[in-house]
């Protein structure tokens, strides 16, 4: 895998970088983009059937379809030129948006064309995580992570906001074409803003070649472990976070910013202040950390109290930075692109799929009973995944050591 020489240091020394400042700026813009539409079609297909089913698959279905890109046209992260796809992925979105408006859709129609936007996005997604670690020093990968996530986290407050605040003012398709506009931007930021780098591997785009690189990412212990990590215990925790409504009512929106503004400050924490030993120390207990707060809630708690909970329980995500930095390391250069889409695509699949569950399981023992079940899985999954995370950080450290020693010596 191909590195700048020096580490950026820092949230600053990454904008100065050409193509993080892409890449940055295309994905946060896609992002803000995809939030108002979210809102905007789940707010039109509601009026259009009055489904709540509906208008849940028109708003969340898009994270479930992601795993269907992962596991078919993955292996196009890796073997197509990565500007070029990055590009045409905005644009296929921007097409999405405008078609929105421009067509007298359905709502089954609809629904299509926001499942089959996110495939191509979730493709997308492999693209640029894996142009990520190709272009900048191996040190500053969980830097940019935790650079991009604060952008989605900020995004997707910035996007709620205004389609909330716009769809007070106009129609609905003027808010897709205002979505579609900056889906549109992120065509020229991402063309001329990246290089046109070859792709990492050669081979056909498609099911053969992804599931190739999918059963050597699945069939390595110390990799299918850390997916197993990165998915699962998040997932069910996201599922305590998807109970929220239920538990809080109208009032639930302190538990939201909580988590929110919990999960952003592990982010920069773990991005900006911690030196890799550090977080490598720190991911284990963070990934308890995630599940424990939320015990708490077989006590019904208040809701200040419950805001109070979230915010400690969610700066756990940041656990995943750290094992997203072991996958970097543990991940061939050829493959890269393939495999972090795939992490990406996974990740969210599992979170969706545990929103469902949690609101199933809610109607039947309610929703505090819910999020300790969860909860507790999550930290059962965690501690029996400790041993293998524990030697594969081990076995990390130990050759980047040997490593330094070799370039010392030379």
């Amino acid at each position: 895998m191909t590195h700048t020489s020096r580490s950026s240091r820092g949230y600053v020394g990454l904008f100065r970088h050409r193509e993080f400042r892409a890449l940055w700026t295309g994905n946060a813009l896609g992002v803000a983009a995809t939030t108002m539409a979210s809102l905007s079609l789940g707010t039109l297909v509601y009026a259009q059937t009055g489904s709540a089913f509906l208008t849940a698959i028109t708003m969340f279905g898009p994270s479930i379809v992601q795993v269907v890109g992962a596991g078919t046209l993955m292996s196009a992260a890796d073997t197509a030129p990565p500007r070029l796809l990055l590009a045409g992925v905005s644009a296929v979105l921007t097409g999405a948006l405008a078609g929105q408006v421009l067509f007298d859709l359905v709502p089954a129609s609809r629904i299509v064309v926001v499942l089959v936007a996110a495939y191509v996005m979730s493709i997308g997604s492999g693209v640029r995580w894996g142009l990520l670690a190709q272009v900048l020093p191996a040190g500053d990968y969980v830097v940019a992570r935790s650079a991009m996530n604060v952008s989605v986290g900020v995004m997707q407050i910035v996007g709620f906001a205004t389609a909330g605040l716009v769809l007070q003012l106009v129609s609905v398709g003027q808010v897709f074409w205002l979505a579609a506009v900056l889906a549109g931007l992120s065509v020229p930021v991402t063309w001329f803003g990246i290089a046109d780098h070859a792709p990492r591997r050669t081979g056909r785009t498609g099911i053969t070649e992804t599931w190739r690189g999918n059963r050597e990412l699945l069939t390595t212990p110390s990799t299918a472990a850390l997916m197993v990590a990165l998915c699962v215990p998040n997932g069910l925790v996201a599922g305590c976070e998807a109970l929220f409504v239920p538990y809080a009512g109208g009032a639930a929106a302190p538990l939201f910013v909580a988590a929110a503004l919990g999960m952003l400050a592990g982010d920069v924490a773990m991005g900006r202040v911690l030196s890799p030993v550090g977080r490598r120390r720190s991911t284990a207990w963070l990934r308890i950390v995630l599940a424990l707060p939320f015990l708490a809630f077989v006590w019904h708690p208040s809701v200040p109290l419950a805001a109070v909970l979230a915010g400690i329980a969610c700066v756990g995500y940041a656990a995943t930075l750290g094992q997203q930095e072991l996958l970097v390391a543990l991940t061939p250069a050829h493959l890269s692109g393939q495999v972090l889409g795939a992490e990406s695509a996974a990740r969210v699949t599992c979170q969706g799929l545990a929103a469902a569950l949690a609101g199933t399981l809610a109607e039947v023992v309610g929703p505090s009973h819910t999020i300790v079940v969860l909860a507790l899985a999550s930290l059962v999954v965690s501690m029996c995944l400790t041993p293998a995370l524990t030697r594969t950080t081990r076995a990390v450290a130990e050759r980047d050591a040997s490593a330094v020693g070799v370039a010392a010596a030379a």
